[in-house]
């Protein structure tokens, strides 16, 4: 089986391609520099303009006005790429803040 590494993807992208889900300003030197409220915050930022690049793309599609399907149907799996793995630090970030609460003191 393949393992990913999904904290590198989530710093550089998906595989280092440049993509409008996570923003080229986050690598991990800018990881460190910043605190985890705004990169989050711009993880969501990154991500709501994945969605909304590719529901874009879809409705031009549907228009007649764009032609490139396969550039439709890889801005939906990058939203959906993008949205899962959010999904999944807010499950890991969650699980954690449980565990915290849960330790006796």
């Amino acid at each position: 089986m393949n393992n990913i590494d999904t904290t590198q993807l989530l710093a550089t992208g998906s595989h280092g391609l440049a993509s409008p889900a996570v923003p080229a300003a986050l690598h991990l030197a800018t990881l460190e520099t910043e605190d985890f409220a705004s990169v989050f915050k711009s993880m969501l930022v990154g991500v709501n303009q994945s969605q909304q690049h590719s529901r874009q793309l879809a409705e031009s599609f549907d228009k007649g006005q764009h032609q490139d399907l396969a550039e439709v149907m890889i801005a939906q799996q990058t939203a959906r790429l993008a949205f899962q793995s959010t999904l999944q630090v807010r499950n890991k970030l969650m699980t954690a803040y449980q565990d915290v609460m849960n330790m006796p003191v």
